[in-house]
């Protein structure tokens, strides 16, 4: 089953992805976590891309399209995939249908978490990632108990750099590009809207229903 998550920042697409990774047993494929792991570990890919993650700002199409285009090919993706922050363009979208397409794995769905912009705002700038085991916390919605430190490991909180609230103006902007993705998949036949807007566990029980039943007609 190949399965894509789409949505603007904020969305709530890589909570949905863990669950939908394990209950269907499908690899969760995110450039921004294998784009965020490069530049921890300070390989070439990662001083290529921290100044575009840092501002805010798109990773062009062609680093993001070659990066998973190796993905792809690995063995662990052949019973299926899930693709998140992938594409985000147009043109990465018709890349991956050509990609795609070659291997003969079309996608069989695309998720769409539709949230009000208003919302992913308060969302992004007040998410803090513990260094030390990277549980993510929330200052309004997920306070921890020790302001600043983590209640899992007692780990330092910081904030991501793209997610102050100039770094998330200019991401939700750049995202204006996900209509025409809307659209794209929508004739396709594939897209499925869910309203972000609720609890998590609201929006994992209308996923979990759509994707069995989209694998039972498979």
């Amino acid at each position: 089953m190949q399965v894509m998550l789409l949505g603007l920042p904020g969305a709530g697409k890589g909570t949905q992805a863990q669950r939908i990774a394990a209950e269907f047993a499908v690899p969760h494929i995110s450039t921004g976590d294998m784009f965020r792991a490069a530049i921890a570990a300070d390989t070439p890919l990662g001083r290529e891309v921290k100044p575009y993650l840092d501002s805010g700002r798109l990773v062009p199409d062609e680093l993001t399209i070659r990066v998973i285009r190796e993905r792809l090919q690995q063995p662990d993706t052949r019973a299926g995939f899930l693709l998140d922050g992938f594409p985000r363009t147009l043109p990465q979208a018709e890349a991956l249908d050509a990609m795609l397409a070659e291997i003969g794995r079309p996608l069989n769905c695309v998720l769409y978490i539709r949230v009000p912009r208003e919302v992913l705002l308060a969302r992004l700038t007040g998410r803090r990632i513990c260094r030390q085991c990277g549980a993510v916390y929330h200052m309004v919605f997920q306070p921890p108990v020790t302001p600043g430190r983590c209640d899992r490991c007692g780990g330092e909180l910081y904030q991501r750099s793209d997610d102050t609230e100039e770094a998330v103006a200019t991401r939700l902007a750049q995202y204006a590009a996900t209509e025409p993705l809307v659209e794209h998949y929508s004739r396709q036949g594939v897209l499925y809207t869910i309203d972000g807007n609720r609890t998590v566990d609201e929006v994992w029980h209308d996923i979990r229903n759509i994707l069995h039943d989209v694998r039972g007609q498979g």
